[in-house]
């Protein structure tokens, strides 16, 4: 996905790593019993799901597997993904029989500042040893969902503006208590400020250190995302996106990617009303990095090949599509050193497909995660 396409080629890899790509006329000797014959088929970066809610919404229905929403308080940006993401959740098994080998998870969108989100690979037995980066982005939502949540309990918020405005105040804040921060740290006279948990976390967002990520569906919630990231001095990214075909020139002159998706699900609430295939495509051309996602479990992630193959049945080309779900996918996560591409010294995984894997009766033959096979 950082070059051409290799028309009959191979990929080796040592230990967790990738060492070596290229044509089949350039393959280093191996053991037979060292390799592994695509036998005509595809062999692609590990996929990637740049946003979606894996270990955090169990199977089952209630209140024990629901551990994405902490409706209690509408600005939680203390809240970890790592301390909540069931790693035996067999979303996990089932994202790598998928080839999906990294995804950001965290919280939900019921509060406006929901909290942290976790790089993760999809391999492990406990958190600790899956993660990639954590904290890997701050959770805001803009719109429909921290409105209905608070709505029925007569608390704040239940207007688009009271949403924006608990974030603001709450920027203002961590802004504030990182100044004082850094002015102690500069001059032994001045006071640390008390410590505060929720702006410290904050603190690294204002600082530009951690990606702002803003759940937005609606064309003037992603302008709201976008006034706010402006004001404050954030790094944004759209996450959704639904109505951003709308104004795809805000995007693209503010240089605000966009996670779009999930595509396939139904218009289920009213700032679903503008969705359209053609949105990842419409974007991608009007110059803004995207990226698609499932938000699992709204899309179960073993799906995210056929998301992507769904945008370009939208018009977007197939290998924009591909790179949403990998290179791109990785770069707007903040992860491409690591993952995104068959780059010799990234981590080694590799998907391998027996047809393209847009083709709708495609299968995922073998999955590497860390050079070691898990599919």
């Amino acid at each position: 996905m950082d070059g051409p396409v290799i028309q009959r080629g191979f990929v080796a890899f040592s230990g967790d790593k990738l060492t070596a790509v290229g044509p089949m006329e350039a393959l280093p000797p191996f053991p037979p019993e060292e390799g592994l014959d695509a036998e005509g088929g595809h062999i692609l970066p590990g996929f990637i799901d740049a946003h979606c809610h894996l270990g955090l919404f169990g199977d089952a229905l209630g209140f024990e597997a629901d551990d994405g929403n902490e409706s209690t308080d509408p600005c939680t940006p203390q809240l970890r993904a790592i301390d909540g993401v069931n790693p035996m959740d067999r979303g996990f098994r089932e994202a790598r029989e998928g080839g999906v080998t990294t995804v950001l998870t965290g919280p939900g969108s019921a509060n406006p500042i929901a909290g942290q989100f976790a790089a993760l690979k999809t391999d492990g037995r406990w958190v600790d040893e899956m993660v990639v980066k954590a904290p890997a982005a701050m959770k805001f939502a803009l719109g429909e969902n921290p409105k209905s949540v608070y709505n029925e309990r007569k608390e704040t918020p239940v207007t688009r503006m009271a949403t924006a405005a608990i974030i603001r105040e709450n920027l203002a804040r961590a802004q504030e208590y990182q100044d004082k921060q850094s002015k102690a740290e500069e001059d032994p006279e001045e006071d640390m400020p008390d410590f505060d948990a929720k702006l410290e976390a904050l603190s690294s967002v204002v600082t530009g250190d951690l990606p702002a990520h803003f759940h937005a569906h609606r064309a003037d919630d992603i302008a709201t995302a976008v006034r706010l990231a402006g004001e404050f001095g954030l790094r944004p990214v759209v996450v959704h996106g639904t109505e951003g075909y709308l104004v795809p020139e805000l995007l693209a002159g503010a240089g605000v990617p966009v996670i779009t998706g999930p595509c396939l699900t139904d218009r289920s609430k009213p700032e679903l009303a503008g969705q359209s295939l053609e949105n990842p495509a419409r974007l991608r051309a009007a110059g803004v990095k995207v990226a698609i996602c499932t938000d699992h479990p709204e899309t179960p992630i073993q799906y995210l090949p056929l998301c992507a193959a769904m945008a370009v049945r939208g018009g977007m080309d197939p290998e924009d599509a591909l790179a949403a779900i990998t290179r791109d996918a990785a770069e707007i996560a903040g992860l491409d050193r690591r993952v995104g591409t068959l780059t010799p010294g990234k981590d080694a995984d590799v998907v391998v497909t027996d047809r393209h894997p847009f083709d709708w009766n495609g299968r995922v033959k073998a999955v590497f995660l860390n050079g070691r096979r898990v599919k």
